[in-house]
């Protein structure tokens, strides 16, 4: 490890050196370009623009193409390594134009070291560590700026909403004089800048006298003004693209849920610049982004048809082939079915015939102690060839669930995820990805290794002189916790800022409470409400401010001393202190969550001081190091309020957060290597749904222009003839087995086919080819046809009926063909994607048991999901196939959207980003690889509410004033109605 990042710390010198011509080219037009008005500044801009875009449209849009990693063929690296090494040729006439408009406009002039920052981002694959105070904000905003030009995207990503609305504000304000759009994307609304001079035609003669007084010199000092609200499409047109990880990534997995091409909203991922990237690429890259529905009406109808389907007659009602394992309803058996629950038509709501197909096969095909048991209230899959029990693993597509109703066991919910990607194989779609924080370098082997990002240290402008103490080592947490408060008294005494740092909402609590007791006035943060965080954690340079926050409050957020708004008087009197105080109340398990809080302190060259506590029985001590620490205090007999400090123990403390950081970066590089497997059967997919979906609109386009009544040509027909031939043909080879006496049975084959479609409908079809049938009839009709032919000959026999029948369907669509495809042929797609995520899930869940049998568990989760994954794709075009004749003209578009409502796992997401739960604990989570997929659901954080310990995802049942009782809800919420007394906990899941 220590070769690895001497190598990086080398490489940092080099790519810093390499980069020095281009600051003093940039240097050198300093003095030419204060002389250009910014009308000039904007149209040598224009003019840079221009000259891209010749080279842009030289790049074919299939590689521009976001949903998946561009092929790297020989053609496309070239042309786009040509319109870089443009791009990057405009860098000194571009960034020097920024820092001109920037210094008017703030009266801010870029560091040297910002400039090499940008330059070195703009290289792209790049990370840059950039101390706290070294001003960020401007350098990530001059690299996005150049990448702006091509038109093509740059999206700069924070780490939550308000970050990414004063930043983009900000940067709208410098960036527009240039002619350089700005968006921005939150989750609430999306927005686009609008320059002063606007303000007032869209939001009123008041706010535009507002806005024109503003004094725009730092983030925040904007008040919205400027942010129009538009929509998402809009915002992201823009030049550049501010918002958060989580936003980018759901918008992805939206635009590939869309049914029409109109509601994409994103363009093409080119390029993107991470802000914070330590925390968005590593902590919050554990837990993927989901999008799902939810299920619960299903589990009444797996009820309802598992009681109802043993009421049908086997041999009458429906027909069972053991061989081909499967249960064919009889057009009897479908009447039947239609009046116990009361439709005309079952096969007009799939769902109903998806739960009676199920329903079947569980009471016909599936045999209790064969081929499952029945245990502890669960059913569990018993594999065919070992007899052992296969514990995490789920029969998919509903199955399972109806072998639970027919047992009478609770149904577990069933799973409805929609789309999930984590946000490793997100970033890495972007065709240049770079980023930047104030701690990057101890990660810089996971951030090649995963991301193919090189990392550089940039060193500060002004030299560090905050005073790093050495760690105060305790007995136990209470007495670690009274030594803080101790040193809190004594620093606040001659009114020295301090900040506090803790690792959970727990640690903040309990401290806040010591001081409390004592008489301290504080504020306590924990990232829960950045925007009012922020503005507090701006101010806790204050003379004698306290203020004691989580590893992740009012991160992105400087620390002025004096106060965000001191004057030089301010300043100087907190300098004359020793500047912010920091204490750190337990050491990470990363060794940069801890430079993070440091870093809060000693900015620009200004004093400060920072220290760390622990004790013995904190977790990482318990699990590292603290066993040799003990053994030192027992053998000196030192009292329990009486610290240790030295430099051996400060090692062995850093040598346990090195054995830490390298157990979950192999944990994480796990879970990226089974998500690979799942990412490359996306981005077919996607590709393959978006290239239906263009096709779909093409002809819709090309029906309208042309006004066509003649089908034979249309491409929709012609795709789902294809299908419906290719279903028939692949029905006759099934039963078709020489192996059998009679070579084929033709009742099954008949039973199979007229499953295709309605006897009526296929009697039609055999009419036109001079078989007189009915629907009494068909059944012996067919079986005489094919009586006697062979394979082949059957196969054309029932082709031959089958167009007949096709035919007259197609006639009925007319020219609602188009939308019925788009119906059909998507909702099937979307709906088996759905059932193959969650096969997968399963999958996952229970891979890991082949440990035991001296098998790589990833190497069978690849094998297995491949077949798994060409079993999908085969059974897209049987499932459209069973169904083209089946589907009635009742399809309008708005039916082509999905009726269900969507939900997304922010909760799960907010919950990482904003400290309420531990890191070491969602880990560890992911590391069992039986609860791999619960973790995502549930990472309970330990809050004390009335004595008991409830987790904020935990379940409860709690019952309000008036009566009212919710059931099932987590405990977050409505722990505010708790805590004030409005409800109480009255059981707990």
């Amino acid at each position: 490890m220590f070769k690895f990042l001497k190598k990086f710390f080398d490489q940092s010198t080099k790519a810093i050196k390499k980069v020095h011509p281009i600051v003093d080219e940039i240097n050198a037009l300093e003095s030419e370009f204060e002389k250009k008005s910014k009308e000039e500044l904007t149209q040598m801009i224009d003019k840079f623009r221009a000259e891209l875009k010749p080279l842009n449209e030289a790049i074919p849009n299939k590689y521009k193409s976001s949903l998946k990693v561009p092929d790297k063929d020989e053609e496309y690296v070239a042309k786009e390594e040509k319109l870089k090494a443009k791009l990057l040729s405009f860098m000194p006439q571009v960034y020097a134009a920024i820092r001109e408009i920037v210094k008017r406009q703030t009266g801010k002039r870029h560091y040297d070291v910002q400039l090499i920052a940008s330059i070195i981002l703009a290289q792209g694959y790049h990370l840059t560590e950039l101390k706290t105070g070294e001003g960020k904000t401007l350098v990530f905003q001059m690299t996005a700026a150049l990448y702006g030009l091509t038109g093509r995207g740059s999206h700069v990503v924070t780490v939550n909403d308000y970050l990414a609305r004063i930043h983009g504000e900000y940067a709208g304000h410098l960036l527009h004089q240039l002619g350089i759009t700005v968006g921005v994307i939150t989750p609430q609304q999306s927005y686009r800048f609008i320059p002063n001079e606007e303000v007032g035609n869209y939001k009123g003669e008041e706010a535009g006298q507002k806005a024109i007084k503003q004094n725009i010199s730092n983030p925040g000092d904007g008040e919205g003004l400027n942010l129009l609200e538009c929509t998402k499409k809009e915002a992201y047109a823009c030049d550049i693209v501010y918002g958060t990880n989580n936003e980018f990534g759901f918008d992805y997995l939206r635009d590939n849920m869309t049914t029409s091409l109109d509601d994409i909203v994103q363009r093409e991922l080119y390029f993107c610049i991470v802000d914070e990237a330590d925390s968005i690429l590593i902590d919050e890259a554990r837990t993927p982004l989901i999008i799902s529905a939810p299920a619960e009406k299903s589990n009444e109808l797996y009820i309802r048809f598992a009681q109802l389907v043993p009421k049908l007659k086997e041999d009458k009602d429906y027909t069972v082939d053991e061989k081909a394992h499967s249960v064919t309803l009889t057009d009897e058996g479908a009447e039947k079915m239609e009046k116990m629950l009361g439709v005309q038509n079952i096969w007009q709501d799939y769902k109903l015939a998806h739960h009676l197909e199920n329903a079947l096969k569980a009471m016909k095909l599936y045999v209790k102690d064969n081929h499952y048991i029945v245990k502890e209230g669960q059913v569990y899959i018993v594999d065919d060839f070992t007899g052992r029990v296969l514990k995490g693993r789920r029969y998919s597509e509903g199955l399972h669930q109806a072998i639970e109703a027919k047992e009478g066991v609770e149904i577990k919910r069933e799973s409805k995820t929609l789309g999930t990607i984590t946000f490793q194989n997100f970033f890495r779609l972007y065709k240049i990805l770079s980023g930047g924080s104030g701690t990057i370098m101890t990660e810089a082997e996971e951030f090649y290794k995963i991301y193919n990002l090189t990392s550089v240290e940039v060193p500060t402008h002004r030299p560090v002189i905050r005073i790093d103490h050495t760690d105060r080592v305790y007995k136990h947490r209470q007495a670690k916790f009274n030594a803080v408060v101790e040193e809190v008294i004594e620093l606040h005494k001659k009114g020295q800022p301090i900040l506090i740092g803790t690792t959970s909402i727990e640690d903040s609590e309990y401290v806040s409470k010591l001081l409390e007791n004592r008489g301290i006035d504080h504020q306590v943060l924990n990232a829960k409400y950045h925007e009012r965080e922020s503005k507090i954690v701006a101010n806790a340079g204050k003379k004698g401010a306290v203020t004691v926050a989580t590893n992740m409050a009012g991160r992105g957020t400087d620390i002025k001393l004096g106060g965000k708004k001191a004057d030089k008087e301010d300043f100087e009197e907190v300098v004359e202190l020793g500047g912010l105080a920091v204490i750190g109340t337990q050491r990470h398990d990363a060794r940069r969550i801890d430079n993070q809080l440091r870093g809060r302190s000693g900015r620009q060259g200004e004093p400060g001081m920072s220290r760390f506590y622990v004790a013995l029985d904190d977790q990482i001590m318990r699990i590292q190091g603290g066993e040799m620490v003990q053994r030192i205090m027992e053998m000196t007999n030192i009292p329990d309020d009486m610290p240790i400090e030295a430099k051996l123990i400060g090692r062995s403390i850093e040598g346990a957060q090195k054995r830490m950081e390298g157990m979950h970066f192999d944990s994480r590089k796990t879970v990226v290597e089974y998500d690979d497997v799942v990412n490359q059967q996306r981005e077919i997919y996607y590709a393959r749904r978006r290239r239906l979906l263009e096709e779909i609109e093409d002809s819709i386009k090309e029906q309208k222009k042309s006004n066509k009544k003649d089908e034979s040509g249309n491409p929709l027909k012609i795709t789902l003839w294809n299908k419906l031939e290719k279903e028939i043909t692949q029905l006759v080879q099934k039963h078709f087995l020489e192996s059998r006496e009679d070579e084929l049975d033709r009742e099954k084959v008949v039973d199979d086919y007229l499953d295709l479609g309605p006897d009526g409908l296929l009697a039609e079809g055999m009419k036109q080819e001079g078989i007189k049938a009915t629907v009494s009839n068909i059944k012996k009709k067919l079986i005489n046809q094919i009586e006697e032919k062979e394979e082949s000959q059957i196969i054309q026999t029932l082709i031959s009926y089958a167009k007949g029948a096709f035919e007259i369907k197609i006639k009925e669509f007319g020219d609602d063909l188009p939308n019925v495809s788009k119906f059909l042929i998507l909702r099937t797609m979307d709906e088996l994607w759905t059932e193959h995520l969650d096969a997968m899930r399963d999958l996952r869940d229970g891979i890991g048991l082949r440990g035991m049998a001296q098998k790589d568990p990833l190497v069978e989760y690849k094998n297995e999901g491949f077949e798994i994954f060409q079993q999908f794709i085969d059974k897209i075009d049987s499932q459209v196939a069973r169904r083209v004749l089946k589907i009635q003209k009742i399809v309008t578009p708005a039916q082509i959207q999905r009726d269900e409502p969507q939900e997304t796992n922010v909760d799960e997401l907010k919950d990482v980003s904003t400290g309420t739960r531990e890191v070491v604990d969602a880990v560890n989570a992911t590391m069992n690889e039986n609860q791999q997929a619960k973790s995502l659901k549930t990472q309970p954080q330990q809050t004390v509410v009335k004595s008991i310990d409830i987790g904020r995802n935990d379940r409860i049942t709690v019952r309000y004033k008036d009566g009212n009782v919710k059931e099932d809800i987590k405990y977050k919420k409505v722990q505010d109605d708790i805590k004030a007394g409005l409800c109480e906990i009255i059981g707990r899941e």
